[in-house]
């Protein structure tokens, strides 16, 4: 048998395992018949499985599920997020291909070394890094098979798309003008929040002096007691006690709805009265708002320019990886079932 002939018999007992339950259950039970896998994509010879689709959702159902409460708007976001991450998919089954062909491979080395790289990017130990994808549904394996997609990626690019990349002054003025409509659009904020926990299950007392607690403290930051130090000593927020409870300038409207009305009405280093919080997942808070005393500032041109050449350069790698894809797509047999 060739090695052809033979991956496609491998390719046909994955898709009679879906087909091949039904058959049984329709033959002994037909009124419980029910198709419990079946295949969403086939990249050449390889399919995609919807369990492999909903395995790596799972982040992005979080945090679709925490900033849109509406049921309507969630599902119809859903919907969008399985079609773009299922193309994700598809052209990752193409970089994988071109990876073997290049006999490029990555290390479990290299896999700590980016890990310890977006702990540094973000503030965190790698140990807090695991621990919040954890958070978002992923397991530590899950996470590591990430960040492994992208070092090879980054690899992929350096090797097929770099050379292509030429970037000019006039580019980087492009960028700047794209970067000024971004900012505008996303009308950014930078608060900071004080976390206090309210345990599941707590007794109406625990929730008491949590409350007595928070009116306390937010007493104490009116006063003028340095924020940050209250933060780094009360909040139970271990991703920003380092930051003085701040995830930088965010969009506004990804904000919670609360935090969006307290945004709007406070003033820049005015602390919000303690506001209790629920979030998707169900966990309980008491939360302690101040707005940055400095919001975020748009510099001239000259102040950012290497910034922008930066950003100028990124963007026209992306649209040389793009073009690389719609390339390898063209040699290839795609078959998008969702």
């Amino acid at each position: 048998m060739t090695r052809r002939s033979t991956r496609l018999s491998a390719f046909a007992k994955i898709a009679g395992v879906a087909l091949g339950i039904g058959l049984a259950g329709g033959l002994a039970r037909p009124a419980e018949a029910a198709i419990v896998e079946r295949i969403v994509a086939v990249v050449g010879e390889r399919p995609i499985l919807l369990s492999e689709l909903r395995h790596r959702a799972r982040p992005h159902l979080y945090r679709i599920a925490a900033s849109t409460p509406n049921p309507t708007q969630q599902a119809a976001q859903e919907s969008e997020m399985f079609r773009e991450l299922l193309n994700r998919m598809i052209d990752e089954r193409l970089e994988e291909t071109a990876a073997d062909k290049a006999h490029l491979t990555v290390s479990p080395d290299e896999v700590d070394n980016g890990i310890r790289q977006v702990a540094a990017q973000t503030k965190l130990t790698p140990k807090d890094v695991i621990a919040e994808a954890k958070r978002q549904g992923l397991t530590e394996q899950d996470y590591r098979d990430e960040i492994r997609r992208q070092v090879l990626e980054g690899k992929l690019i350096q090797l097929r798309v770099r050379g292509r990349v030429r970037v000019t002054e006039q580019d980087a003025r492009a960028a700047y003008t794209h970067w000024l409509k971004d900012i505008a659009a996303q009308s950014p904020v930078d608060l900071k929040i004080l976390v206090l926990q309210v345990p599941p299950g707590s007794s109406a007392q625990t929730a008491a002096a949590r409350q007595v607690l928070a009116e306390d403290l937010t007493t104490r930051a009116r006063a003028g007691e340095d924020f940050c130090k209250l933060v780094e000593q009360y909040s139970e927020d271990p991703t920003t006690k380092q930051t003085c409870g701040s995830r930088g300038p965010v969009p506004l409207q990804i904000l919670f709805p609360e935090l969006q009305q307290l945004a709007t009405t406070l003033k820049p280093g005015e602390t919000a009265a303690p506001l209790p919080f629920r979030d998707p997942m169900g966990n309980s808070a008491i939360l302690i708002v101040q707005l940055a005393s400095e919001q975020p500032k748009i510099p001239p041109y000259d102040q950012v320019k290497d910034q922008m050449m930066e950003r100028a350069f990124v963007e026209a790698t992306d649209r040389q990886r793009k073009l690389w894809l719609t390339e390898l797509r063209r040699g290839v047999y795609i078959d998008v079932r969702l």
